[in-house]
Formats: structure tokens, sequence, C-alpha cells
């Protein structure tokens, strides 16, 4: 009955990101706000819902392992899963505001991750306290005045017209609620069916938080990224990894570490650098080119096959 329940949430979940996407699109259509701007703050937003819910049970039921690790395996596989399997597909362009701001400012904020959970600054044990969340909490605001403030110098240049421009602007926002909320619903029963799956076999707390459940709270952002890819959207699909990889950080470990100090001594630094390591890839394609092209798409899907193997041998 379990994997017949995943496929179902599957179904679902790429269902919920086509209309979710769609109605993105609109609003920004609507808006006048730029692709990327929609795709890291409402899109990036919006599918990293389903890490914010399970990073908070993680923290309040004091399993740090899932809290920390759904975060650290979700930004790995945004990186080196979704932009690797995007860019394979369609070459994703770069602006010029992601060489300068949003691919710096992603790696700045996963070396500040690991600075603040090996207690670079305060020494003693590994653990990410309430003043470390509040830190993390004030990256994330200014993430979102950045963001907000590059929207609104957006919204006095004109933005191609597409179809939906058709459509009245409170039918984007429905059709974008019913697919977020298709989406989360999706996503909740896909990890909650791989948990039990995950259990049955012997399978440790932090491998299943790191591989298990951050691909399939992962799973909104791929399937968006590609929906988006799809409709020729290829900065939506960035915006929305670039995005999600800061919210992740900066908002739900952030809020998560004020509901309870968070220490997992199963999440291992290797686990911390691969994550810093796909930010720091993500940031030199974004800035030696004008596109991350398929070469480079085939490059992240290696890196994240060979991290995998890694934790499969380190299972065994």
């Amino acid at each position: 009955m379990e994997y017949v329940i995943i496929i179902i949430s599957l179904l679902a979940i790429v269902f919920g990101a086509d209309r979710f996407v769609e109605g993105s699109v609109g609003i920004a259509r609507r808006l006048k706000v730029s692709d990327f701007v929609i795709g890291a703050v409402v899109v990036g937003f919006g599918t990293s819902f389903p890490e914010l819910l399970v990073s908070l049970k993680g923290a309040f039921s004091g399993n740090a392992d899932v809290a920390i690790g759904n975060v650290v395996g979700s930004n790995i596989f945004n990186v080196l899963g979704i932009l690797g399997v995007t860019a394979l597909l369609f070459p994703i362009p770069t602006s010029r505001e992601n060489i300068r701001r949003d691919a710096p400012f992603c790696f700045g904020v996963s070396v500040l991750l690991v600075l603040l959970a090996f207690n670079f600054f305060t020494g003693g044990n590994t653990v990410i306290s309430r003043i470390d969340g509040l830190v993390l909490l004030a990256f994330f605001a200014l993430f979102l005045w950045i963001t907000l403030r590059k929207g609104e110098q957006d919204s006095s240049v004109e933005i191609q017209a597409d179809s939906s421009d058709s459509k009245p602007l409170w039918n984007s926002i429905l059709v974008a609620i019913v697919g977020l909320g298709v989406l989360i619903t999706g996503c909740h029963f896909f990890v909650e069916e791989a948990v039990v799956i995950a259990h049955n076999l012997g399978v440790s707390d932090a491998y299943i938080s790191i591989t298990l459940i951050a691909c399939g709270t992962s799973l909104p952002e791929l399937a968006a990224s590609i929906a988006a890819a799809i409709k020729k959207n290829t900065q939506m699909a960035l915006g929305n990894v670039i995005g999600s990889n800061i919210f992740n950080i900066t908002l739900i470990l952030g809020v998560s570490s004020l509901v309870r100090p968070l220490h997992s001594p199963d999440i291992v630094l290797t686990d911390y650098l691969v994550m810093t390591g796909a930010a720091l890839l993500l940031m030199i394609f974004a800035t030696t080119k004008v596109r991350i092209s398929r070469f480079e798409g085939a490059l992240m899907l290696a890196c994240f096959i060979a991290y995998n193997i890694w934790l499969v041998s380190m299972q065994g």
C-alpha cells in the first residue's frame, strides 16, 4: 500500500507544480515582475514549505537529525540534482544579478551555516543555538529586502507578454494557491510513506533525513523547476533553486533553532562541505559563462551521484 501512495503522491506533485508555476508566471506578468524575482520569492518560498514543516516537526520532537539533515540534503539535491537535470534538458541563462548578488549570497549563507553549526565564533559543542537562529533570520530578512527592492526596479521595465496576460490576476492567484496546496499535500504523503519504508529496512534517521526526506521535500522544487523550464522560464527555475536554498538555511533553520537549539552529530562535516561545495559550483558556473550548459548540468548530476554512493557506503 505504501508504494501505491508514493506513486499517487508523485503524480500529485507533478500536477501541483505545473499549476503552481502557471499561476506564478501569470502573477509575474500581470504585476510586471521579473521571472527570477517571482521564482526566488514566490515559487522559492512556496516550494520550501515542505522543508519548513518537516524541520519544524523535527525541532518540536527534539529530532535535530531530521531538522538539519532535511535542509542540508535538500540544498545538495536542489543544486546538484535539480539544476543538474534542468540544465541537462534546457541550458539555463544567467543574469548580471545572478552573478553579482544571488549566487554569491547563496554561497555566503552556506558558509555561514557551516561556521555556526561548528561554533567557529564561540567554540564548544556543535549546535545551532537560538542566537545563531536570530543571525540566520537576519540574513533571511536581508535577502528578502534586496530581492523585493530589485523587483520594484524591474516593475518599471516592460516584460514580454504571453497568453497568461489575458487571464485576470485573481485567476492566476487561485491557480497558484491550488497548485501549491496539491504540491504540499503530495509531498507530505510521499515523505510519510518513504520514511515508513526506510524504517522497515532498518535505515538510520540521519540517513533518512539527508536522502529520502530531503529529496522528498525537494520534489516540489524539482517539479516546479522542470515545469518552468518546459515553459521557457529558465530564469524562474534558477530563481526557484537559489531562493529555496537561501530560505532553507536562513528561514527554516533560523525558525527551527528558535524552537529548540539543534544538535546533530550524525550530520557530519562532509555533508556540510558537500552542500557548500554545491553552492560554490553554482556560483562558478553562474559567473564564468552566460548560461549553465548541458555539460555543467551533467557534471552536477555526477557529483550528486558520487555523494550518494558515499552515503550508501557509510551506511554499510
